[in-house]
């Protein structure tokens, strides 16, 4: 007991506050703190893991892209842990001061609106930060949008890019103009208002033969997913009157062809 008392002193005395060795910053062991990144449902309220509930439950506070959503999804399970913002507005600067939450010996958990942190959402600078601060970090696994939509298109799965969501206006051709090139599976966020103007585009880089699946609203009540050509998959689109929800659409690679088959 003494000389765990003594390595104890010891430590302190030698490193008592962080410090830099080249370009790693160094912790008492003692005060070594995790950040955890930890997906949450993207639709459906039961694709939630009981380890993701435990960590909710028993960290000191949980970074929320919007508190005022994520309230919702913390009070349908009992959670009333702390919560602070943290969104692409406020990243930077949020960001030192979760640190410093770490630094303190406290636990943190990241979570978005819904889905994976870091996928087109907050996260990517938190967990840089993390790590370079010397801290451990933890992802807890769960849903997905890009991987549910990718799986529930029927299109090739074995390579793809995701690109996450084209710029409304300035340098949306030379994207576009990208991704033609590309010879795998793209997966590309959308929005509902959008997705009339996206899937034309489609039609002029990619041609009207490109097969795409339109996933709307995935793990939801409504839940659909419109597959086909985009010479088939377009006009469905035109004549609805109004477009809901979230989207995510599949694009099959250059060449892609489905021979028709007989029902048995």
């Amino acid at each position: 007991m003494q000389l765990q008392c003594l390595i104890l002193q010891l430590t302190t005395r030698i490193i008592p506050q962080p410090v830099l060795l080249g370009a790693i910053r160094v912790l008492p062991w003692h005060i070594l703190s995790t950040l955890f990144i930890v997906a949450t449902p993207i639709g459906n309220l039961k694709d939630i893991s009981e380890r993701a509930l435990e960590v909710l439950k028993t960290v000191s506070l949980i970074a929320c892209e919007d508190t005022r959503t994520s309230s919702k999804f913390l009070q349908h399970y009992g959670i009333s842990t702390h919560t602070r913002s943290l969104h692409q507005h406020n990243e930077h600067h949020k960001v030192e001061q979760f640190i410093r939450h770490l630094d303190a010996g406290q636990d943190l958990a990241l979570i978005t609106d819904a889905g994976m942190p870091g996928i087109s959402d907050p996260g990517f600078l938190a967990v840089r930060a993390a790590h370079i601060s010397g801290h451990t970090v933890s992802v807890i696994p769960g849903a997905d949008a890009v991987t549910t939509a990718l799986i529930s298109s029927g299109l090739p799965s074995d390579s793809f890019y995701f690109h996450g969501f084209l710029p409304h206006k300035k340098g949306r051709q030379k994207q576009w103009d990208f991704l033609a090139n590309m010879p795998c599976t793209l997966v590309v966020y959308e929005s509902p208002h959008r997705i009339l103007k996206f899937l034309t585009e489609a039609t002029t880089y990619l041609g009207e033969d490109r097969y795409v699946a339109v996933c709307r609203e995935l793990t939801k009540a409504f839940e659909e997913i419109v597959r086909g050509k985009l010479s088939g998959v377009v006009p469905i689109f035109e004549n609805r009157a109004k477009i809901k929800g979230e989207i995510c659409v599949v694009i099959a690679p250059p060449n892609y062809q489905e021979e028709q088959t007989e029902a048995l």
